[in-house]
């Protein structure tokens, strides 16, 4: 444990802390006047924070709230003391921005991510190659100073330039790497085009993996591709959090492809049925809502992330000894990304599960075609890739993806297999899901 004055501590010890810090949020909002009508939208005032079940009855933030108060909403700080701004993706509309103070950059954000690294195997001292996005986006300067917090060796390369990091990789021996998974898919096969075998010629030694939930299939089809004792992790987080700070998978969880809530004390999170909006409980499924107990320039109180997980049927069942701190599953989806297909409920995550385990299909290149927005969608096409070693005919590729598709999710979808090199490859978060007229 990296902080294991608070990382051993029992569900109420956490508890305890989690009071004291939404008495200190509750000060700060109540000098904010966004954040005092905010809270007065549902009768309340921010000190009502320091009631026992006063966080269960304030307002849910919502993105239509932020983007109605453009460019810096709910700014709680003086901009004097904001050291930087991040944004949102605008994958949606336009990004939203949030500052970070001094202390958010500089204390906070290297305390979550130390804990959060630590947690998933790496060690100081090992060396990191960087491979997050950087500009406005949180998740490149997140890892630095995590692996910096951890006195790392870190090589911040960021997205693309494949050619180079796949001989990088050989030659500079990382120990580390963090990027998304699909972007280390395709890496792994820019190697093999070179005659690099990353199994023999790399060194890593675990993979910190975000941008998009991946399935345990796709997950043992990296691993197996890489050193033996290697180990990928799944990290979890979002803008509006302070970064991928939420969660991670961790060498006692990952065998049951679950993750941790492994910042609890600095981060509220609840688990939420999206329909009733109440606690879920163990082994149930539900949104993730966040609270920023700590961060100064731009907290969050009950911000819906609309990502869908399932609540451990164990949750403080740990062999690592994290008693207090949650387990879940990985993301399922999202509750706006959620397909209704003639009435079935589809998720993206359901078709990367059956490609995944297809064999002679490229894991990391699918796409989901639906006819248009719309209620209940009548039509939905799967594109798939043929890996080309595979020789194996892209008719029967698509007849088992159809059949399974049929059998596990109760659908009939119509697969069409392309060319190899034919479907987007995503270097961070993919768009599984693109809409195109009906035939």
């Amino acid at each position: 444990m990296y902080h294991p004055d608070v990382e051993s501590l029992d569900r109420e010890g956490i508890l305890q802390l989690q009071r004291h810090h939404l008495g200190e949020l509750a000060a700060r909002l109540a000098e904010r006047l966004e954040w005092i009508e905010h809270f007065k939208s549902a009768g309340m005032h921010p000190n009502d924070l320091l009631a026992a079940d006063g966080l269960a009855h304030v307002p849910f933030l919502e993105k239509s709230d932020l983007r109605s108060r453009y460019p810096f909403p709910f700014l709680s700080t003086d901009m004097s003391k904001v050291e930087r701004f991040v944004a949102t993706s605008g994958t949606t509309g336009l990004p939203v921005l949030f500052g970070m103070s001094h202390n958010d950059f500089n204390k906070l954000l290297p305390y979550q991510m130390a804990r959060m690294l630590s947690a998933a195997g790496v060690k100081p001292g090992q060396r990191a190659y960087q491979g997050y996005g950087y500009g406005l986006w949180i998740g490149g300067p997140a890892l630095d100073v995590g692996f910096a917090e951890l006195k790392c060796t870190t090589f911040p390369i960021g997205p693309g330039r494949g050619d180079l990091a796949a001989q990088w990789m050989r030659d500079h021996q990382y120990d580390v790497a963090s990027m998304s998974p699909l972007w280390l898919m395709t890496l792994i096969n820019i190697a093999k085009q070179a005659g690099i075998d990353p199994k023999r010629d790399w060194t890593l030694k675990v993979a910190i993996l975000g941008g998009q939930s991946v399935s345990a299939e796709f997950r043992a089809q990296l691993e197996a591709e890489m050193p033996n004792g290697f180990m990928s992790q799944n990290i979890y987080g979002t803008t509006e959090a302070g970064g991928p700070i939420i969660a991670i998978s961790t060498p006692h969880t990952h065998a049951a492809d679950e993750l941790q809530l492994i910042n609890e004390d600095t981060v509220l999170t609840e688990i939420l049925d999206p329909q009733t909006m109440k606690p879920v409980a163990p082994g149930e499924v539900g949104e993730i809502v966040i609270t920023t107990l700590c961060r100064e320039a731009s907290p969050v109180v009950r911000w819906r992330t609309r990502d869908l997980v399932r609540l451990s049927p164990k949750p403080y069942d740990c062999p690592s000894g994290r008693r207090g701190m949650r387990r879940i599953g990985r993301i399922i989806g999202r509750s706006d990304d959620m397909l209704k297909i003639k009435g079935v409920i589809v998720f993206p995550s359901q078709i990367e599960d059956i490609i995944a385990a297809t064999p002679g299909t490229v894991k990391e290149a699918w796409q989901i075609y639906v006819d248009k927005e719309a209620v209940t969608i009548s039509t939905m096409h799967v594109a798939v890739e043929a890996e080309p070693q595979s020789n194996r005919p892209g008719n029967q590729i698509e007849d088992d993806i159809r059949r399974e598709i049929r059998s596990r999710i109760g659908i009939h979808v119509e697969v069409e297999c392309q060319p190899h090199g034919t479907l987007p490859r995503y270097e961070a978060k993919a768009a599984r899901v693109l809409h195109r007229p009906a035939h």
